[in-house]
């Protein structure tokens, strides 16, 4: 998504840009020659990479290779800076502009992490309004530039139009549950959160249960699941339309991640869990430099939603914790008024911005 609009960008001044590297399907659209399957590169955590390491350093290898031989005007690594950061030092050491879209959480924890960051790019973007500042502290260039899903989303959200859109009963209760879109993720957090929409339909008999799936791998996992465990709940599935569901819920149980934005521009009040491999997050948790880790409070430098991480991660309390978020109106006012502040802080025209950081660049060489 960032990479497709900001190519699109790029090309409004230069129709003539040509675009190689990595991407899926959204940038393959906008001309991208993509040299490998983006899902190649989609791994997380500490010790999950660990069992891809061959392939992913003779990606890497295989790219730093490329471009060296044949250099671009500007090389721009998305997200993903245990790949990208390493390729584009090297790649800067030649004499290649490097730019990063997206900073790595080095103002939560690996801080150090910043010098490495200072040697391998001529310019940061970043997302968020925090994220700049600590840049600046540091002496790296940087631009925020807002975040695209703001500028995507509108301010206000129609929510009866998105449960007729999916053919929900309008007059009656909403709960989406988000558990993630990786298999492990979803295997961690899917068992508590199908517990928790139990006792909430037991609460509200009249609940509707939505749960978007973010492909067909992940639907069977759930359907295998709901048919060993729970074949009477009712839960709706829905082939991706995460953003649909979302829009439509009076509340949303989800798994910490991207979506959390998109539950705060939806304005929509929000539980957040995280889980992850024991040992991945024992190695992490002694690291964190902040104390939240969800992106709604960290936007908002305060605790706006409730955060369940590992162990906490029960269905009575998220039970709990969800009623509370349905039946308090008056929480679900403050809260709307802060996400507003929040979604006109991010909603800057983020390709654009993008765009115009990076052509800079290049024009100042």
């Amino acid at each position: 998504m960032l990479g497709s609009g900001l190519m699109a960008a790029i090309r409004e001044q230069h129709p003539e840009v040509s675009f190689t590297g990595i991407g899926g399907a959204q940038m393959t659209a906008q001309g991208l020659d993509s040299m490998v399957p983006m899902e190649r590169l989609s791994v997380m955590g500490l010790i999950e990479p660990l069992k891809r390491l061959p392939e992913l350093l003779r990606i890497r290898k295989n790219l730093l290779r490329h471009f060296l031989a044949d250099p671009p005007d500007v090389f721009i690594g998305i997200d993903s800076p245990d790949f990208n950061l390493g390729l584009e030092r090297r790649l800067r050491q030649a004499g290649i502009l490097t730019v990063h879209y997206v900073s790595p959480s080095v103002w939560a924890w690996r801080q150090k992490r910043v010098h490495k960051i200072e040697r391998a790019v001529d310019l940061m973007l970043t997302l968020f309004p925090f994220e700049a500042q600590f840049y600046a502290q540091h002496q790296v260039q940087v631009a925020f530039v807002g975040h695209p899903l703001a500028d995507l989303i509108p301010l206000d959200t129609e929510v009866e139009q998105a449960r007729r859109n999916l053919a929900l009963a309008v007059d009656k209760p909403v709960l989406a549950l988000l558990p993630g879109s990786r298999s492990g993720e979803l295997a961690r957090l899917l068992p508590e959160f199908i517990a928790c929409a139990r006792l909430c339909q037991q609460h509200w008999p009249d609940l509707q249960l939505l749960l978007p799936c973010a492909n067909a791998e992940r639907r069977q996992q759930v359907e295998t699941y709901l048919e060993q465990h729970e074949p009477s709940l009712g839960i709706q599935l829905f082939d991706g339309k995460a953003r649909e569901v979302m829009a439509a819920a009076d509340a949303i149980l989800i798994a910490s991640g991207t979506a959390t934005l998109e539950a705060l521009l939806l304005k929509k009040p929000m539980l957040v869990c995280y889980r992850m491999n024991w040992l991945s997050y024992r190695l992490i948790s002694g690291m964190l430099k902040v104390p939240y880790f969800s992106l709604p409070n960290l936007l908002a430098g305060k605790r706006l939603v409730n955060e369940r991480v590992q162990d906490a991660v029960q269905a009575q309390s998220l039970y709990e914790d969800i009623v509370e978020l349905m039946e308090d109106s008056e929480r679900q006012q403050s809260l709307n008024q802060e996400y507003y502040a929040i979604h006109r802080q991010l909603k800057q025209g983020a390709s654009s911005r993008a765009a115009q950081a990076v052509l800079a660049l290049i024009k100042g060489k």
